[in-house]
């Protein structure tokens, strides 16, 4: 059972890294992303102290048995209260009101949880119980009250959720819509398969009955389930556009390596240093750099009648203007290279044409020009390369 809650709470708290991966002014600035990773790492945290094995390390190391049940049901009302503070900060509004229902959600969770660990002096706990705490103890005084109030904190948080939830799920569209479904379906599960089981297995105690395994056995994966969908819900609609952008960040660094291969020995951009672990978008920044700088050492060799050339061939051919133009312009750096490559004297002709790519913004027009580098048709290539024109890539 504890592997598997530690496998949970694992896999819950890395959303809370990737969403940190952010620079660090950029997110404690934000309200929003800062609550977010409270929530998700106070989630966690609750799977790790509510581990049999947490438990009895934690017993042990204090001396006190069943010392990490207020400890847990604290964090789970930390939790619950995180909860609460995100959906605020997610809604927005005024800065003076979301301030204030916060001050109001932490309050009133801050005093749940005192008074969670003044009941738990007042009882008599002192059989250890690491897995059956809440039947266990269902009956006996101020045990019974402390365990009610942990569950209708964490029920009143869920409830919210849910009820929230469906109201914003019809007003949004998008991610925010599909994070919010996950949020609800995780709030639902947390509800029935983790707060039910245990408010039936504690009233059957206290009506003589045993249904313990409702709590010790059905409750903790329905929980461990529930905060993994929620974790997702959260993350989802922040972390999947920066994923895509990531993936699209990878493709056109792909995209650019015909061109970069051609330049590269002209660039004179510093190369940086051993970094496998660089994201894509780092990647391929730091290549949009090289390769500009490269083209900008090789504008001087830029030949005007290998582009016309080329550019006449390509709309013989029956390319579009644009086409012919990159066509052209691959035809001419092609060249621009080799005359560089040979250290061969400048052309006596215009240096200074502006390629398409340094045009536009972005990397769209350098994958342009990758690709027309690439895919060169070969009857192009031969009128280039002429007796004294240069070949193709």
């Amino acid at each position: 059972m504890s592997l598997v809650v530690y496998l949970a709470a694992f896999v819950f708290g890395m959303t809370s890294v990737l969403l940190f991966r952010r620079p660090r002014r950029a997110t404690l600035a934000d309200p929003l992303t800062l609550s977010t990773c409270a929530a998700i790492i106070l989630g966690a945290l609750v799977l790790v102290c509510a581990a049999p094995a947490t438990l009895a390390t934690v017993n042990s190391l204090t001396g006190v048995p069943n010392f990490g049940a207020p400890l847990t049901y604290g964090m789970l009302c930390a939790y619950s209260c995180a909860v609460l503070v995100l959906l605020i900060n997610w809604r927005g509004g005024s800065r003076e009101r979301v301030r204030r229902m916060v001050l109001r959600s932490v309050a009133a969770y801050g005093l749940l949880v005192a008074v969670i660990v003044v009941l738990f002096l007042l009882a008599d706990a002192d059989t250890e119980r690491l897995t059956d705490l809440d039947t266990y103890y269902a009956n006996t005084p101020f045990m019974r009250e402390m365990i009610l109030l942990y569950l209708v904190g964490h029920s009143a948080a869920m409830l919210v959720m849910c009820a929230v939830c469906v109201k914003w799920g019809r007003e949004v569209r998008g991610l925010l819509r599909v994070g919010l479904r996950l949020i609800l379906v995780g709030a639902l599960l947390d509800v029935v398969g983790f707060q039910l089981t245990k408010y039936t297995a504690v009233v059957a105690r206290w009506y003589g009955h045993d249904l313990d395994f409702l709590s010790t056995t059905v409750a903790p994966p329905m929980a461990s389930l529930a905060a993994l969908l929620c974790s997702a819900g959260f993350a989802l609609p922040r972390l999947l556009p920066a994923a895509r952008a990531q993936w699209r960040g990878f493709g056109d660094y792909r995209r650019l390596g015909p061109l970069w291969c051609l330049v590269r020995a002209a660039s004179t951009a510093p190369r940086p240093g051993a970094s496998w672990w660089q994201l894509p978008q780092a990647r391929l920044q730091w290549r949009e750099v090289s390769i500009h700088d490269g083209l900008l050492a090789l504008a001087p060799y830029f030949d005007r009648r290998v582009r016309e050339r080329a550019r006449d061939t390509a709309l013989r051919a029956g390319r579009s203007p644009h086409e012919a133009r990159l066509a052209a312009e691959a035809a001419m750096l092609a060249d621009a290279a080799r005359r560089a490559a040979a250290r061969e004297e400048p052309p006596d002709t215009d240096g200074g044409y502006r390629l398409h790519a340094t045009e536009v913004s972005g990397t769209g027009g350098l994958v342009e020009l990758a690709r027309a580098l690439h895919g060169a048709p070969s009857s192009l290539t031969r009128t280039v390369t002429e007796p004294e024109e240069p070949h193709v890539a």
